[in-house]
């Protein structure tokens, strides 16, 4: 997915403990089966989300239990009973991105909110309830209002004594306000959700990141994931903050200066670097197999000696291996100038280089220069450079 793409942020997380709450096992089919009580009135009941009218509010019903058990998707859940959601709105579903798991030590399970599908999809939505799995099998559904439990993804859920603090959000777009950081506490005695008051020095509107616990178990230190820009767009978040829980204070404990760059093409589309390297795999298998489609769409025959030189700049590097188990490692590329991580990412709209440290001026012209040139060619159309 691409994160840069304002309704459509579900890049996999494995942070996030996402697919904890899907229970897939590949050791037998799920049974899918309604269980006798959900019939096609009860399931159109309790077929759309809804928000809570309390703060919480149970909502077990047979329905999404039969949901949570399950992990099927909306569609999958329709299909039973021969509906859609064209025209009706999204289905409720326990099938997300962006949902935290915490195990608590009586051994609970705490699923908090996540969203379904994407923006295009009749059945997106970000949810915003706590699910409670029990050791013994039962299930605890809670709602909140809106006001107290904004629609909440790929935050993180750090369990701080008897309760779990939730941080940060993707969110839908007319929620979100650069410049703050949104922090909840869900209350594990009542499961009441209410706003952290913070002040101090906040990373700004973050999501996909990393939260751990400190040793004195009186901070949270947030790392990784992804700040909201004031013109909307979102950049990888590269420093350090902690959250003191015992009066909300932000204190950022890094602050790197490292040059990062956006290449765009001039015209606002989206590139066709994946499209390229889909071509040259299917070449390894399959010689014969055509690439109109790309040729169609750059305008000309596809330019495969440049794609191949894309990542070789004018200068002198090495280039380093990704860890193949790291989130976006399929779309890095790393390369060390004189001793520094210059670090391309392809975010599947645009391309992303971050520079780990420090490099003379005209060796990072070099880096910004080259990639433009040969990203115009591999384009067919004119690409900008510019720094984030």
């Amino acid at each position: 997915m691409r994160p840069d793409d304002p309704d459509d942020p579900d890049l996999d997380d494995p942070d996030l403990d996402d697919d904890d709450s899907l229970d897939d096992s590949l050791d037998a089919p799920i049974d899918e089966t309604p269980p006798p009580a959900v019939d096609a009135a009860l399931f159109e009941r309790w077929r759309r989300p809804r928000f809570g009218a309390a703060n919480p509010e149970p909502m077990d019903n047979p329905v999404w239990a039969w949901l949570i058990r399950t992990g099927i998707s909306a569609w999958r859940a329709n299909q039973h009973f021969d509906r859609s959601s064209f025209g009706s709105g999204p289905t409720w579903c326990c099938q997300r991105f962006g949902q935290s798991t915490t195990r608590l030590p009586d051994g609970r399970e705490v699923l908090i909110a996540g969203e379904h599908e994407d923006y295009y999809d009749p059945d997106f939505y970000i949810y915003s309830d706590v699910i409670v799995r029990h050791p013994d099998g039962r299930l605890q559904i809670f709602g909140y209002p809106e006001a107290d439990f904004p629609p909440t993804d790929f935050h993180t859920a750090t369990l701080a004594g008897d309760r779990i603090v939730i941080i940060g959000n993707v969110g839908y777009p007319k929620h979100r306000q650069p410049g703050t950081t949104p922090v909840l506490t869900l209350d594990l005695k009542t499961f009441a959700v209410q706003a952290l008051p913070t002040r101090g020095d906040p990373p700004s509107w973050i999501n996909r990141h990393r939260a751990e616990l400190a040793d004195d178990k009186r901070a949270i230190v947030v790392r990784g994931g992804q700040l909201l820009l004031e013109d909307g767009t979102f950049v990888e978040n590269i420093d350090d903050w902690c959250l003191h829980l015992d009066d909300g204070r932000w204190q950022r404990l890094t602050d790197r200066k490292w040059p990062r760059f956006a290449f765009t093409r001039e015209d606002g589309r989206r590139h066709h670097l994946f499209e390229y390297q889909m071509a040259v795999w299917d070449a390894e298998f399959d010689p014969d197999k055509g690439d109109e489609a790309l040729a169609t769409e750059l305008g000309t025959a596809p330019d495969y000696a440049t794609f191949a030189a894309i990542y070789q700049p004018p200068v002198d590097f090495t280039v380093e291996e990704v860890d193949d188990d790291s989130d976006g490692a399929w779309r890095t590329t790393r390369l060390r100038v004189q001793g520094v991580v210059a670090r391309y990412v392809d975010e599947l709209g645009e391309m992303r280089l971050t520079i780990e440290g420090e490099l003379p001026p005209a060796v990072i012209e070099a880096l910004t220069t080259d990639f433009v040139e040969k990203l115009t060619r591999l384009e067919n159309a004119p690409c900008i450079c510019r720094r984030l």
